[in-house]
C-alpha cells in the first residue's frame, strides 16, 4: 500500500475515534439514576462578575447514590452558586444549610427512563454519521489518488473494515448506557 492511502486510512480511522470520543463524551451528561458530579457540568456562576463553571469556585461530592454536596471554597458564593444551579434548569432544588449545598436528585420514572434511552440512542446515531462520513471522505480521497485501480479498491476494503468496527464500538457503548440507563 502506498504512503498517501496509507495517510488516507490513518486520517478516517482518528475523525471515527473523535466520532466515539464525542459520543462517550455526550453519553455522560445523560443521567441514569445515580448522583454524578458530571450533571453540574453545564453549571456557571456569577464569580466576582465572570462567568465561572461550578467545579471551579466549590468541590462537589457524592455522599451516597442520592445526593449530591456542594461546598464552595468562599461561603459568601453559596447564594450565587444556588442562582447558576437554578437558572441551568437542570430540575434540581438545592437546599441551603448555611455551610453547603444539598441536592437530593429524585428517582427516574420509567418514562423518563425510555426518554433518555431515546436520547441516548439518538447520540449515538450522530456518532454512526460521523463515522460513515469519514469512510465517505476517505473513500473520495482514495479515488483521487493515482493508485492502481486494485490498490484503490483494498484501501476502500480496509476503511469499510474501519467503519465496521467502530460502528460496533458504538453500539457496544449504546447497550452499556441503555442497560445503566434502565437499572432502578
Amino acid at each position: 500500500m502506498n504512503e498517501e492511502i496509507a495517510i488516507i486510512i490513518e486520517t478516517s480511522k482518528e475523525s471515527m475515534e473523535m466520532s466515539v470520543q464525542h459520543l462517550e463524551k455526550e453519553l455522560l451528561n445523560i443521567r441514569a439514576g445515580k448522583a454524578n458530579p458530571i450533571m453540574l457540568n453545564s453549571v456557571v456562576v456569577d464569580y466576582y462578575g465572570n462567568q465561572t463553571p461550578l467545579n471551579q469556585v466549590a468541590n462537589i461530592n457524592t455522599p451516597d447514590g442520592r445526593t449530591l454536596s456542594i461546598q464552595p471554597w468562599e461561603k459568601a458564593m453559596l447564594p450565587e452558586i444556588e442562582k447558576g444551579i437554578l437558572q441551568a434548569n437542570l430540575g434540581f432544588n438545592p437546599m441551603n444549610n448555611g455551610e453547603s449545598l444539598i441536592i437530593n436528585i429524585p428517582p427516574l420514572t420509567e418514562e423518563r427512563r425510555r426518554e433518555l434511552v431515546k436520547l441516548a440512542k439518538s447520540e449515538s446515531e450522530n456518532a454512526k454519521v460521523g463515522i460513515r462520513n469519514a469512510r465517505k471522505d476517505a473513500n473520495n480521497e482514495i479515488k483521487q489518488t493515482d493508485s492502481s485501480e486494485d490498490l484503490q479498491k483494498n484501501a476502500e476494503i480496509d476503511v469499510q473494515e474501519l467503519t465496521d468496527q467502530f460502528i460496533k464500538k458504538v453500539e457496544d457503548i449504546l447497550s452499556i448506557k441503555e442497560k445503566e440507563i434502565l437499572t432502578v
